[in-house]
């Protein structure tokens, strides 16, 4: 008899499971301390966009159930009044949710999707690292305030103890994507990083994730890319081109065969090259000695504007341009898909650093050419 109750109860279950609907997934609600709040939204992450695809009213104990097709797992975020909480969820799970709405920590309770735990550890890690962001905010408006006017010196002050924060939360970010890479909720943290400053981890990322998530778009878009910029990544021989010098001259990366040389890819309506530019300059007339080249490529399509920024900005260096704009074969060669944008090429022809400016920069070459004084 305990046997027949037990093979009772073990056929019970896998009637239940078979008769959960796989079409769907069930996000059922529970929001303590509602108020005035009657409807919450279902918005979907499509690419670098989000959309409401779903909603539905609140019941009188303050309780809701969503149910929506997502045929691969994916990025979902629930809003509710003014407060946004992450989840990832497909076909099949059945999600409980739990909030109360005067908790102004948001705090909430998800169970039946491991990836939305997951997801939810990455935001406690923009939590801890965004509070510590608000404060120096915090400081700085205070400050400014007290002298009646923003300063540039005063943001001077606070900018170090900001990008101190900013690099910790990256760092931490990156960890959590590395230790979370069979996760969803580990590639929605990996592209949260900058590409600029962490191309090389995103490739090594790409390549670790290889085989997994093949039904996400946004995943193996993600995959392509990083492929498509890895032959242009540091450590790689830099592909050699011929473009068009500003005296209509042949100009070629292996003329620098030999030479340490920066190709910095820029446009005389960039705001933020311009804004880099003195900074360039400054690096040049320092190193410039010590063997270091610049070849300016620009992304105009007028050549007397060209011309005329060249002139204003007093850039002394080598300059080209195929005048295609992102078009250019260059361009393409070398995945620009922003600018200011640049590469350092040691005298091997291999690319050592990538979209290095400011203070960056001004480290980077310091160590390049003071290598024999270290």
């Amino acid at each position: 008899m305990k046997r027949f109750i037990s093979y009772s109860i073990i056929l019970l279950s896998l009637m239940i499971y078979s008769c959960k609907d796989k079409s769907v997934f069930t996000l059922s609600g529970a929001i303590t301390n509602p108020g005035s709040l009657k409807k919450v939204y279902l918005i979907q992450a499509d690419s670098s966009t989000y959309n409401i695809v779903d909603s539905t009213n609140l019941s009188e104990d303050g309780k809701f159930q969503l149910k929506h097709p997502a045929p691969y797992a994916n990025l979902f975020k629930l809003r509710i009044g003014s407060t946004i909480f992450d989840m990832i969820a497909k076909n099949g799970d059945a999600i409980n949710f739990s909030t109360n709405l005067t908790d102004t920590a948001h705090a909430y309770a998800i169970s039946g999707s491991d990836d939305s735990e997951k997801i939810k550890e990455f935001n406690k890690i923009n939590d801890t690292y965004g509070k510590q962001m608000g404060k120096i905010v915090d400081e700085y408006r205070s400050k400014a305030e007290k002298i009646g006017h923003e300063s540039d010196s005063l943001v001077n002050v606070y900018r170090p103890g900001f990008e101190k924060i900013l690099n910790a939360q990256s760092e931490a970010i990156l960890a959590f994507a590395n230790a979370n890479k069979s996760s969803l909720a580990g590639f929605y943290a990996v592209t949260a990083l900058d590409q600029n400053k962490f191309e090389q981890q995103l490739i090594a990322y790409a390549d670790a994730i290889k085989g997994n998530f093949s039904d996400n778009p946004a995943v193996q878009r993600f995959i392509r890319a990083m492929n498509e910029i890895k032959p242009v990544s540091v450590g790689h021989k830099a592909p050699d081109f011929a473009t068009v010098g500003l005296d209509g001259k042949p100009v070629k990366l292996s003329d620098y065969k030999g030479k340490y040389v920066l190709i910095d890819f820029w446009a005389s309506w960039c705001a933020p090259c311009r804004q880099e530019n003195p900074n360039v300059v400054k690096q040049y007339n320092i190193y410039k000695s010590k063997g270091l080249n610049i070849l300016g490529i620009s992304l105009d399509v007028d050549k007397e504007k060209w011309q005329q920024a060249i002139n204003q900005d007093k850039l002394s260096w080598n300059h080209a341009s195929d005048l295609k704009n992102f078009q250019g074969p260059t361009e393409v060669l070398y995945q620009i898909n922003a600018i200011p944008s640049n590469f350092m090429i040691d005298p091997q022809g291999n690319i050592i650093a990538k979209n290095i400016t400011g203070g960056d920069l001004e480290e980077f070459l310091n160590k390049t050419f003071n290598k024999s004084q270290q």
